[in-house]
């Protein structure tokens, strides 16, 4: 279950909390692309691929120019594992946060875990996905149901996603169709480029690549400008979903 539906499902008495809450949830995906990347697990290595850099940014949000939050993104590394952790929260009412840790060769981001946690109100649920590329399975546990399934292409997390999407605009090996690892399934989701664009956020003004995420509902959208100044950190990210628009932007980089 989706934490949009644990939200309608939580007891709630205002309706207003409920949409920021869930908007959060929206927008911390968002924040971290989700859903974008991962090549194909038979795709060769690049032996001078570049390779994006351990940074640390913070953002802030808003729901219909209604409700605000923040949130702040830190991608590290030790050794050969790289650790990309997210944590975004309106005050008082909601709050979200997400960590993965994947290792990088040439090119290819591979994850071995990831966990996301989202509380609504001191109430919260947690979804947590283990990678084996070896027998290339994913298992996925949520709600204490444990769901193993088959990896025929290389599957990602949001976070590892982002870094992969990031990896392919560096190295120009961006293709758009993607796979990314749900609660019980594995998911093909389709991006497209759309063309360059200067974006001015409280940062400051930056060069961008745009990439849409391609939806089967019409009534959906999201986009993500993406600065290659800043390895494609997202500077800024746009959705609308249930018909409410929802904006994040770059505020610091760290």
């Amino acid at each position: 279950m989706s934490f949009f539906s644990m939200i309608k499902k939580a007891t709630v008495t205002n309706d207003a909390q409920r949409s920021k809450s869930k908007r959060l949830t929206a927008l911390t995906s968002g924040a971290s692309i989700a859903a974008i990347g991962a090549l194909s697990m038979t795709a060769p290595t690049l032996a001078n691929a570049k390779t994006v850099q351990p940074s640390s940014a913070n953002y802030s949000f808003t729901v219909e120019d209604k409700y605000k939050g923040t949130a702040t993104r830190t991608l590290s590394k030790s050794g050969n594992t790289w650790k990309y952790d997210v944590n975004a929260r309106v005050a008082g009412v909601a709050s979200a946060a997400q960590s993965s840790t994947f290792t990088i060769i040439g090119n290819n981001v591979t994850p071995t875990q990831a966990s996301t946690t989202y509380k609504l109100l001191g109430m919260g649920r947690t979804h947590k996905l283990n990678f084996n590329p070896r027998s290339k399975k994913v298992t996925s546990n949520y709600k204490g149901k444990t769901t193993t399934m088959d990896m025929a292409q290389q599957a990602f997390d949001d976070l590892s996603l982002e870094v992969q999407i990031r990896q392919d605009l560096l190295n120009g090996k961006f293709s758009g169709n993607y796979y990314m690892a749900k609660k019980d399934k594995i998911e093909k989701t389709p991006f497209k480029k759309s063309g360059n664009t200067k974006v001015t956020v409280p940062a400051g003004t930056f060069d961008t690549v745009r990439v849409d995420r391609i939806h089967d509902d019409n009534s959906r959208s999201t986009s993500f400008w993406l600065a290659p100044s800043l390895n494609y950190l997202p500077v800024k990210v746009s959705q609308i979903n249930d018909g409410k628009k929802m904006d994040l932007e770059l505020t610091k980089v760290n």
